[in-house]
């Protein structure tokens, strides 16, 4: 009976190790250039990886809300592949509408308006296996800087 414990006990603790890698989505190669990089950047229950730049005071969006944002976003290794910096065209979306990729929606669900937090984001919050040729490619991790605006609550 003993040794049926034991092995139960094995079990379930290698089983929760387990699950626990299961939830990091970034790839190790990724994961030890996150961690030097970006010390300070927590990961979220989605594996999503944030770092708050700037804090914001105003309210955080709810699904079906339409933000405006200006964003930088690079590759891993710094390129930068797209960008919208200019205050008087801001990248203006509705929430949990499909618009823009999972670790964005995420994300913002986390900012408050006037906050700039940076997203890192696997491959499987991203574009995927397969990219977004030419300029991201196949299962790329990606950091953005955001800058969430404001916030248009839905009708």
């Amino acid at each position: 009976m003993r040794r049926l414990f034991i092995l139960f006990a094995l079990m379930v603790m290698g089983g929760s190790s387990l699950a626990q890698a299961q939830r990091e989505k970034l790839p190790p190669r990724d994961l030890i250039q996150v961690e030097q990089r970006w010390p300070q950047a927590e990961r979220t229950s989605t594996g999503l990886w944030t770092e708050l730049i700037r804090a914001g005071d105003g309210p955080k969006p709810e699904h079906g809300d339409t933000v405006a944002v200006l964003y930088k976003g690079y590759l891993l290794d710094g390129t930068l592949f797209d960008a919208a910096e200019d205050p008087a065209q801001p990248f203006t979306f509705q929430l949990a509408r499909g618009k823009v990729i999972d670790g964005w929606e995420y994300g913002l669900l986390m900012m408050k308006e006037g906050e700039k937090r940076r997203l890192i984001v696997p491959f499987e919050l991203g574009y995927g296996t397969r990219g977004r040729a030419p300029d991201i490619p196949r299962m790329a991790t990606l950091i953005f800087e955001v800058e969430l605006l404001k916030i248009e609550p839905r009708s």
